[in-house]
Parts: C-alpha cells; structure tokens; sequence
C-alpha cells in the first residue's frame, strides 16, 4: 500500500485533523495517509513571519517522520507551501504542497483567481505563483478579512463570505477557474460550487489529486539528506545533514 505523508506547517491539531479526513477520503483506500503537525512554530500562518518559521517547522516534521518509514509521497498542507522547495531538494519522494497543486489542477482551465482567507497573504501568494512559475496564469488573487483559522471557526459565516468572494473573482477578474485556498477551508467548495459558472478548486483535494500521481514521478535522489552539516536543530534534522 502507498503512503502519502502530508505535513500541517502550524501547531493546530483540530488542522491536522481535517487534513487527514479530507486527504484520505480523496486518496480512497488503497492509500495510506499519515499526518503530522508542526513541532514548532503558530498555530496558523498568516504572514511572513510565521511563514518563514513553518518552512523550519516543515523539514523538522518530516526528518521526524522518516523515523516510521519513508513515504511514496509528501504533500505539505498549507496553501502557501512553506519549505517547498528546500524539501523537494532533500527528500527521495515527490513533494508538493496544497498552492502547487492547486494551480497545476486551475491551469488546465485558463486563467484562475485565487480566493483565500488574510489580506497578508496576497503579496506572499502573488510571490509563490512567480518563483513556480503560475504567474501567467494567474488572474488575481481575492483575499477576505478573516484569517483561514477564522473561517474554519465559523463556517456558516465563511460559506457566505466566500462564496460572494469567489463571485467577484469571476465576475471581476474573469476567472475561467477559482481555487479555495486554504487548509482549514477543506471541502467548503462543495457548497460554493453550485452556480459559480466556472470550476471551483478545493486546494486540499487537488493535493490529494496530485499525490495519487505522484508515484510516476522519478526520486530526486536516492536518500533523504542534506547537502550541510546542520548546527543547534533538532536531532532528527541533525542526522539527515550529517548523511549528505
């Protein structure tokens, strides 16, 4: 049986939680999925600050979930992917996070807007679409208020808000694709979708999408590790650096 590693950047358990519903259920059964929270960091990210903490916080998790076996996949589930990139250059196993799939799954429609939860995330989206190069592709990006782990403490409430957001999006930014962005946001989009016009994308569900594919993908390498020697960090992190 596949195993798909998915890893919650912050330090939110009830996160973790819907994650691991969500994810699985998309996997089906014949994928396991095991999810790990943050040993570090905030409880939800929502500027750079916390940002640049998750991306430690994410390659801490998973040098800590290599002790119970490598996983065939990595999905790291945060919509803003932190520590992407440093971990798709470490780990044997294909990695993306729930921003990347969701724009690769978007893409395929046209151009696509981004509908999410805090204002600070609009430069940090509009920077992360750039360096992957989704940047054409990208129609704009609509942030409401109210921080992804608000939205998921209100639901009713975000269902409304959001669902008036992703309408602008169309109508406003003439989206031909909308992605959900946002972990605590996972499978409002079944709700939001109905009379939208254009596909709705539950980032949360296109991770789990791109991971089912993920095994034709070649290995980066043949073992996990890093190319330093690692200093005053965990000693998970430490053993990796020192096998580089």
């Amino acid at each position: 049986m596949r195993e798909l590693l998915v890893i919650n950047p912050n330090t939110s358990s009830s996160v973790s939680e819907l994650l691991q519903r969500h994810v699985q259920a998309e996997a089906g059964l014949h994928v396991r999925v095991r999810t790990v929270t943050a040993r570090f960091g905030a409880p939800y990210i929502a500027d750079e600050a916390s940002f640049a903490v998750a991306s430690h916080a994410t390659l801490d998790a998973w040098a800590a979930a290599l002790g119970a076996g490598a996983p065939d996949a990595v999905l790291i589930g945060c919509f803003g992917d932190p520590g992407l990139l440093a971990l798709r250059e470490s780990s044997p196993a294909p990695v993306t996070g729930l921003a990347e799939a969701a724009f690769i799954e978007a893409a395929r429609h046209g151009r696509f807007a981004i509908v999410t939860g805090g204002a600070r995330w609009g430069p940090m989206l509009q920077r992360l679409a750039q360096a992957l190069g989704h940047a054409p592709a990208l129609a704009g990006i609509h942030t409401v208020v109210p921080t992804g782990a608000q939205l998921a403490a209100e639901p009713e409430v975000a269902r409304a808000l959001l669902t008036q957001a992703c309408r602008d999006a169309v109508r406003q930014l003439g989206a031909q694709a909308v992605v959900l962005g946002g972990a605590g946001l996972a499978g409002m989009a079944v709700d939001i979708q109905p009379g939208l016009g254009v596909p709705l994308i539950d980032s949360v569900l296109a991770g789990a999408r791109w991971a089912l594919r993920a095994n034709v993908a070649a290995p980066l390498r043949a073992t996990a590790g890093f190319d330093v020697p690692w200093e005053k960090v965990s000693p998970e992190l430490a053993s990796l650096g020192q096998q580089a």
